[in-house]
């Protein structure tokens, strides 16, 4: 990057409740000071987290027009019609799990803007490099990057807010209302909750910020074992792995590696563990090939289980009760267990917190832990020599699918 001059660009959002970016204006300052010979354009945008000012004051151009950009960085949804031809793309496409959808009739309009998106960015020669597929040198492993922690702390936030909503007087402000993390810690460290039992599943990001935001909450970890054996008095919680939430149908031992190799082998546990449960709070990963975590009929078996916050937020995935995903204006829905149908908030059926795009309530704190972990872990490999996370993590280049992504070409035809 020492000699060649090379021009970024920030994207402005598609998508009307998206105000995150990837890079904050002092980002933008010091890799401007570090590199004499980089030029970065922003979008201009009345929406995102950071003002078009503050970007102007740390060296970028505001511009609409970016044919000049070589590489343009984007977080979520793009505007389909203002891609444009022979650039590389950096955004988050969310076309990993779109398998189950192949050969099917799509109804659902965040399947088709997917499809849409595909064939457009096929059509114009561009480059997508998705960021959730830049993960270490095995490809399938550790992720550089993501905005899962954020995910799952104001996952576990909604979740205990919702409990709050249902069974006290008093809620807590919403996050995006405080915008500010630090505060959103203390305000909840302030807050008591009485005897609760919380199952909390994965082992990621998400679920690493869940479990910050329930401790932050002095909710008390426990053991596996100690949760499902122990009474309490307090509110505890206890975070399961998948492989504690999964068992082999041959009852052989299991490890992470068989169950990603054979998942078809394994079937779910997590019904044992939810009979004394109230509230499930859901962070762990989930892929169509994978068994869900319990099944519409089993529902009724969990007599305590009155809320469930699914920051995994997959429709109709490893939580049967996620219908449908909510907005950050409007975060919860009731599920009638019988009919498995919505019903109206109440203390009947099971409470359901399913927003789709949790991080957008801290966009500020999400941003800055993004935007490093973009400069850090991205940009040196991209501008420079690629380790090969980048190459892996290209779906698409020079007007097709890459080879690991092939499979993509069923799905938009």
């Amino acid at each position: 990057m020492k000699n060649k001059k090379i021009t970024l660009s920030i994207l402005r959002e598609a998508r009307i409740d998206e105000n995150r970016a990837p890079f904050t204006p002092t980002q933008i300052s010091n890799l401007l000071n570090k590199f004499s010979n980089l030029k970065i354009i922003v979008q201009p945008s009345k929406k995102r987290c950071f003002k078009d000012e503050d970007y102007l004051k740390a060296g970028a151009q505001i511009t609409d027009n970016l044919n000049s950009a070589d590489i343009i960085f984007g977080v979520k949804e793009v505007e389909i019609s203002t891609l444009i031809k022979n650039k590389t793309y950096l955004f988050f496409s969310h076309t990993n799990k779109v398998h189950q959808y192949i050969g099917q009739t799509i109804n659902d309009k965040a399947i088709i803007y997917k499809k849409e998106l595909l064939k457009e960015i096929i059509k114009k020669n561009i480059t997508l490099i998705d960021y959730e597929n830049v993960r270490d040198v095995s490809g399938e492993g550790y992720r550089y990057l993501g905005f899962g922690r954020f995910a799952g702390i104001i996952g576990a936030y909604n979740t205990l807010n919702l409990y709050l909503k249902l069974y006290t007087e008093q809620t807590l402000p919403r996050a995006f209302e405080i915008n500010n993390y630090e505060q959103v810690k203390k305000i909840i460290s302030k807050q008591i909750f009485n005897k609760i039992k919380i199952l909390l599943t994965g082992s990621g990001r998400a679920s690493k910020g869940a479990v910050e935001m329930l401790k932050y909450a002095n909710i008390r970890q426990v053991t596996l074992n100690d949760y499902l054996k122990k009474k309490y008095d307090e509110a505890i919680f206890c975070n399961v792995s998948a492989t504690k939430h999964v068992e082999r149908k041959d009852g052989k031992s299991s490890s992470d590696q068989d169950y990603i190799l054979n998942p078809h082998e394994y079937n779910s546990k997590v019904k044992n563990y939810l009979i004394d449960t109230d509230m499930l709070i859901a962070c762990h990963y989930w892929d169509p090939k994978l068994p869900k975590l319990f099944s519409s009929k089993q529902i009724n078996e969990f007599k305590n289980l009155k809320i469930i916050g699914d920051v995994t937020c997959d429709i109709n995935g490893s939580v049967p009760t996620t219908i449908r995903s909510t907005s950050i204006a409007k975060p919860y829905y009731s599920i009638n267990t019988d009919s498995m149908k919505e019903m109206e908030l109440g203390n009947k059926g099971i409470a359901i917190m399913a927003v789709d795009n949790l991080p957008s309530e801290l966009p500020r704190d999400a941003s800055e832990e993004f935007g490093c972990s973009v400069v850090s872990e991205i940009l040196p490999y991209l501008i420079d020599k690629d380790d090969g996370r980048i190459n892996r993590a290209t779906t698409a280049s020079n007007g097709k699918f890459c080879s690991k992504f092939t499979y993509l070409n069923d799905f938009i035809n």
